[in-house]
């Protein structure tokens, strides 16, 4: 029995061998996985002509199209399919449509090795926060969108959407939350901003400058996002906003008002009686509201309301100290991604002290001090 079963055992040996090595090159082959994730905007609009990238219709194509037309070529750089959300303008959705972005998201990504999500321009930026602090996985997520519809002469839509999916194949990104990709630029999803109505490179992380660039081919990261420090520690990486734990409906309201010279308090106080639970202050300079601004405001936080209190200047650290509670300094958050915060920090807890310790941390993280030995 030995001696038949010995060459027989060999075979099976080399054959294994033979297949394993048939199988070598497929495996190196295998290219990185990417979701293409659609929600409209202008990159997926229709210009009545191709000469006129300012009068057309957003949100027209879909993005199994779009990606299709583009297929020779994101082809060479991943393995890519695609899942349409919606089709709208980025102004039209919804805090319930962003919670549901969120988690359709991460259902891509269980099978995804990374996820590019295109949005219009106007509210991108409130995306690529929403979607920093809430998807819990830690592989990249890129967004991106188009100054100018698809079907324009010289539009930048097809760059961009290509450029994305090379930058998302690339895994350069992962642990850094979300980022953005516009103009070959990568910008942190925290810090970017649009800055102009019409132009390619609206796209700005004002003066903390952009994450790296993508030029063709070429891949460079200048600088990192101080979440990346985190990544070998998921408990610590992950943000506490849970939204498979957090349903739709235990959003709160969230609202922004501005100061300005004499602005009064009718705003203020017209939120807290409708029952908004968090209220965002644009000030000035480092945060500073009108006097009129400033007694509604005590007013509010006696009934309950959270305020954050943030800067209008678009840039700069939100100073000074604050003796009442409810009232939490944003830093140098911009207003409308403080709202996101708060909103989303309101709907976690509901102790007060927690809340302002959430918006402070995951709002305006640092990198960690160096140790001398």
């Amino acid at each position: 029995m030995p001696r038949s079963s010995s060459p027989r055992r060999a075979l099976v040996a080399v054959l294994a061998l033979l297949v394993a090595a048939l199988l070598a090159p497929a495996v190196a082959a295998a290219q990185p996985r990417v979701v293409v994730v659609g929600t409209g905007g202008t990159i997926a609009g229709v210009a009545p002509d191709r000469t006129n990238p300012i009068e057309y219709q957003g949100a027209q194509l879909p993005i199994k199209d779009m990606v299709d037309f583009l297929r020779p070529e994101v082809g060479a750089v991943a393995d890519v399919r695609t899942f349409q959300f919606a089709n709208r303008g980025s102004g039209a959705y919804s805090i319930a449509d962003f919670h549901a972005l969120t988690l359709a998201v991460e259902e891509q990504l269980r099978s995804a090795d990374a996820a590019v999500v295109t949005t219009g321009t106007d509210t991108m930026e409130e995306f690529a926060y929403w979607l920093d602090l809430t998807v819990r996985s830690a592989k990249p997520v890129v967004l991106t969108g188009a100054m100018r519809p698809w079907t324009a002469i010289s539009s930048d839509a097809q760059i961009n959407l290509f450029n994305s999916i090379r930058l998302a194949a690339s895994g350069r990104t992962r642990c850094f939350g979300s980022v953005v990709m516009m103009n070959d630029e990568i910008h942190a999803g925290r810090d970017v901003t649009k800055t102009s109505t019409t132009r390619t490179d609206t796209f700005s992380s004002r003066r903390k400058g952009e994450l790296g660039y993508v030029d063709g081919p070429s891949i460079r990261l200048d600088r990192s996002v101080p979440r990346r420090e985190l990544c070998a520690d998921r408990s610590r990486w992950r943000t506490p906003f849970d939204l498979s734990a957090i349903p739709v409906m235990a959003l709160p309201r969230v609202e922004i008002v501005k100061s300005y010279q004499q602005a009064g308090p009718e705003a203020i106080t017209a939120f807290a009686d409708a029952g908004v639970k968090g209220i965002v202050t644009a000030g000035t300079g480092a945060g500073g509201i009108s006097s009129a601004m400033g007694a509604a405001r005590t007013a509010a936080v006696a009934k309950g309301v959270t305020f954050v209190s943030t800067s209008r200047t678009g840039s700069g650290q939100v100073t000074g100290t604050s003796s009442t509670p409810g009232i939490v300094r944003g830093g140098d958050l911009l207003p409308q991604k403080a709202r996101l915060l708060l909103l989303l920090s309101l709907a976690a807890s509901g102790d007060p002290a927690t809340v302002a310790d959430y918006v402070t941390r995951y709002g305006n993280p640092e990198f960690s001090a160096p140790v001398d030995d």
